[in-house]
């Protein structure tokens, strides 16, 4: 059995777009995200002050070696499909560049098999990038199948010359018709 489960994910840089992947540990002891300083400064993630430092402990109690947390970075973290913006809190975090805490796995609830270390965002919260993916599809098909319909009763009262209740008026326009057009040209 397993003792720390990994994600394979893609950080997306806010400002230029430009991605990074990295291996991401979920830890239920944690009790936020972060990433470590060392692998922010090596891949140019724009760092933004926080207003206020945090203190941060270890899992053993002690202080973090890198001192009070003063920055954050923020991020779109990809994993198969699943898109989502979040803050990642700034720290030295020795060997480990990026840290899942309790916060994303209360969130997202994901279905972890402890045999295989495979994730599965299966249990997705509704402002979820996946399911906000998943409703706009939704929505988009709903919508194209909207205007196909209205396109085909257009397309099949023209083809039918539909007249929808002129019967009357019609016939009164077809005499008006035959009466200029002389006999000969009648078929």
């Amino acid at each position: 059995m397993l003792k720390e489960v990994w994600m394979q994910v893609g950080l997306e840089k806010i400002d230029s777009h430009e991605g990074v992947s990295v291996k991401a540990l979920l830890d239920s002891g944690a009790t936020g995200m972060f990433a470590d300083k060392k692998f922010v400064e090596k891949n140019g993630f724009k760092l933004e002050r926080l207003d206020r430092p945090v203190r941060i402990r270890n899992v053993d109690g002690t202080g973090n070696s890198g001192g009070l947390v003063t920055h954050e970075i923020e991020v779109n973290v990809y994993y198969r499909g699943h898109v989502e913006r979040m803050r990642l809190d700034v720290c030295d975090l020795g060997r480990t560049d990026v840290i899942l805490g309790m916060p994303w796995l209360a969130a997202h609830n994901p279905e972890i098999n402890w045999e295989t270390g495979e994730v599965k965002m299966t249990r997705c919260p509704p402002l979820c990038g996946k399911n906000k993916e998943r409703k706009e599809k939704r929505e988009l098909g709903k919508k194209k199948k909207r205007e196909a319909e209205e396109e085909a009763a257009i397309r099949w009262a023209a083809d039918e010359k539909e007249d929808w209740g002129r019967e009357e008026e019609m016939e009164m326009d077809h005499r008006k018709i035959e009466g200029m057009v002389p006999r000969r040209f009648h078929r």
